[in-house]
């Protein structure tokens, strides 16, 4: 894992042993990995353990595979429990480009909510809020 991270050994994986041309180092380069953020910070609580980072494989050295962050998602059962009746869901996506050249595709997720004073039970945007 990248070294933003306390915990820098996730997990193993499996590899045909290296054989004539081709060689075992090129058959993990390319493999990304879904793990999630509690394994990352070695914790347990469920606090943390919603968010999956995906990580791809660069390099080989020795046993080890030296990965950098390929993306981030966040478990069903946590979408799920986001969206509730009576509000309104709101998404977006944007792309955009960095100075060093990297293009992030940026996601975001946004939910109305009800006024303190308000009796009404829904809390809705209009379509052209949205």
């Amino acid at each position: 894992a990248p070294s933003m991270f306390k915990m820098r050994q996730v997990g193993k994986t499996l590899v045909n042993r290296t054989q004539g041309t081709r060689i075992a180092s090129d058959g993990l380069k390319g493999r990304v990995y879904e793990v999630s953020l509690a394994d990352l910070q070695s914790e347990n609580d469920a606090e943390r353990s919603f968010r999956k980072f995906k990580l791809v494989c660069e390099d080989v050295q020795g046993k080890n595979c030296l990965t950098n962050f390929h993306g981030m998602n966040l478990t069903t059962d946590k979408l799920r429990s986001m969206v509730k009746k009576w509000q309104t869901l709101i998404e977006a996506c944007v792309d955009a480009k960095t100075t060093d050249g990297y293009t992030l595709r940026l996601f975001c997720i946004g939910f109305t909510k009800k006024a303190d004073n308000s009796q009404k039970k829904t809390c809705y945007a209009q379509s052209q809020q949205v």
